[in-house]
């Protein structure tokens, strides 16, 4: 398998599901948040924790990035994403040394987020979003089955820093752009 695409099974039980139906109309991206202002505050069940993440919970404390990955099911990841999502891993304790927590967020299920995170050896926290409600809040769009990627870089005081949203001209934020946010936010 390439670094450029992960399908780990011909078996495609539980990617027609009402998740696929629900994201299957494409549609795209849309900025919903000028740079400065608030973003609006969430709360996921994270795999491997009892308790919730609340994104204001890091207000005044952390530089918060937030990953919004695409993966279809726990066999099947985006091509684009996939390399995206070990760079991520890769580089996280570069973010923590800036003061950054990263938190991805994927629109599977508990159950397969729990293989996900084992499968990407992710030391991140892991949220789980399978009605994709925070995608759609924060404007990732959809497309053949499942949200969009984006990412969000959220300064201390939860103001938005940053923000890329797919395109296929540039599918998703490098770690080095996403460092250099992190880095101009936390000023």
């Amino acid at each position: 398998m390439t670094a450029a695409f992960k399908l780990t099974s011909m078996d495609f039980r539980g990617v027609i599901s009402k998740r696929f139906a629900k994201n299957f109309v494409p549609l795209p991206a849309l900025t919903k948040f000028r740079v400065g202002q608030t973003v609006p505050d969430f709360q996921l069940p994270v795999v491997g924790q009892r308790a919730p993440i609340k994104l204001s919970q890091y207000r005044h404390k952390a530089v918060v990035v937030i990953i919004f990955a695409r993966i279809f099911t726990e066999k099947q990841y985006c091509p684009f994403c996939y390399p995206h999502l070990l760079s991520i891993t890769e580089t996280y304790r570069q973010f923590e040394q800036r003061g950054a927590e990263v938190l991805m967020i994927t629109s599977t299920t508990m159950a397969q987020s729990k293989l996900i995170q084992r499968d990407l050896g992710l030391v991140m926290p892991l949220l789980v979003d399978p009605s994709c409600a925070s995608f759609r809040q924060y404007g990732t769009g959809q497309a053949l089955g499942a949200p969009l990627p984006a990412q969000f870089v959220i300064d201390r005081t939860g103001k938005l820093a940053f923000q890329h949203l797919f395109s296929f001209a540039h599918t998703n934020a490098s770690s080095e752009r996403l460092l250099w946010a992190v880095h101009n936010a936390g000023r």
